[in-house]
């Protein structure tokens, strides 16, 4: 093919292309008029007629538009999080010293108070050590009756009464050692609460590292669960929160936030909470799924339809009807619904925006809503040459 021929067959390539371009292209009327060349636009050139020269005069006609209302909607008002009990306070109670178990004083579900016997180890040797450090402190403190009474003659030192009031000092301490040892043969509930599975039996021997039970202090249930950073500036301790169990969804409990964590978690980008619930009834347990409820005040925006929204060179933007006349607004989208889209601009929250028929619509140009009245193009407009 002759090259006069390939060109003139690119040229007319380029020519359709440009033509679909300027139909089809929601932001290309306004691209075209911005060059000049508003007559290419489809219906142009009618328009052009009827209003004059560029299509804005007194004359043109309104175009036939749908509309839709601008609405508002709120986000951010509301959190809802799942997160995982625990009791107030649990503890693992295991003994100070290894030994065989000789007595199991509670069963599982027992409350306890703080202070109470759980079990005990064999005490035998314990108790021959206490017996022989207390002999040792009546030896030491008849001792120093003598020396003290000898002292009284001149015939022992003051270096000697010294070294009897300290063995006396250190007999006591002995005893004081010796009780100590004994009493922790016993092992005590360090908290009140509620006694777990015990593990261990009565025979068994069991060391410092062996678990003889667990008390849950259940009288509050703390769910830990974790926010989205979006709300971290939102959550402070002492504001409520709505609970319920996952398992019995229809149970609902009120709380209140107890803790919030100082840092954001970099790899999940989520903030740790915790909530205090109240379990007086003691139907919580530790390690429940729960579902967290929290409201705030939320973020207020414009909600338009979304065939509202058009793109442009410069962006999103939409057709704002005012007075029945077109402006061009342009919005920031902020978050995509199903059934309408929140945008950020200047809207307003009681206007009209056009959703059908937006290829025949022009800044400042009057429009005619389909089943209402034409309006009237503003000043500006009419003035032109």
């Amino acid at each position: 093919m002759p090259l006069w021929k390939q060109l003139l067959f690119s040229l007319v390539v380029i020519a359709a292309g440009f033509v679909l371009w300027a139909r089809f292209f929601p932001g290309a009327p306004e691209i075209l008029a911005r060059w000049g060349l508003e007559w290419v636009a489809p219906g142009g050139g009618q328009q052009g007629e009827a209003g004059g020269a560029g299509g804005d005069g007194p004359g043109r006609e309104a175009a036939a538009v749908v509309t839709a209302p601008i609405s508002t909607a709120t986000i951010n008002d509301r959190l809802v999080a799942i997160g995982t009990s625990r009791a107030l306070n649990s503890v693992s109670v295991m003994p100070f010293s290894a030994g065989r178990l000789t007595e199991i004083a509670v069963e599982s579900g027992a409350h306890v108070s703080a202070g109470d016997v759980i079990a005990r180890i064999d005490s035998d040797a314990e108790e021959i050590a206490l017996d022989r450090a207390r002999i040792a402190l009546e030896d030491a403190s008849a001792r120093l009756e003598r020396v003290k009474a000898l002292r009284t003659t001149n015939t022992v030192t003051a270096v000697q009464l010294t070294e009897a009031e300290l063995a006396v000092s250190n007999a006591r301490l002995a005893v004081r050692d010796a009780e100590l040892t004994l009493e922790r043969r016993s092992i005590l509930a360090p908290i009140s609460g509620i006694v777990g599975i015990i593990p261990v039996s009565v025979g068994n021997h069991v060391t410092t590292q062996t678990v003889i039970a667990t008390i849950d202090d259940r009288s509050r249930i703390v769910v830990d669960f974790w926010v989205p950073e979006r709300f971290a500036g939102m959550v402070s301790v002492g504001q409520p929160v709505s609970a319920a169990a996952v398992a019995r969804p229809d149970d609902g409990y009120a709380g209140v936030v107890s803790a919030v964590d100082s840092r954001i978690e970099s790899r999940s980008r989520t903030l740790q909470v915790q909530a205090s619930i109240d379990n007086a009834r003691d139907l919580l347990r530790a390690g429940m799924a729960f579902q967290i409820e929290m409201h705030f005040p939320g973020d207020t925006y414009p909600a338009v339809d979304p065939l509202a929204v058009q793109w442009g060179a410069d962006g999103a933007f939409v057709w704002l009807i005012e007075d029945g006349v077109a402006r061009r607004v342009g919005v920031r989208i902020v978050q995509r619904n199903t059934d309408s889209i929140l945008v950020s601009g200047e809207l307003g929250t009681a206007g009209q925006v056009v959703t059908e028929g937006i290829h025949a619509v022009r800044e400042g140009a009057p429009v005619r809503l389909v089943g209402g009245e034409a309006g009237q193009a503003p000043t500006a407009a009419v003035t032109g040459s």
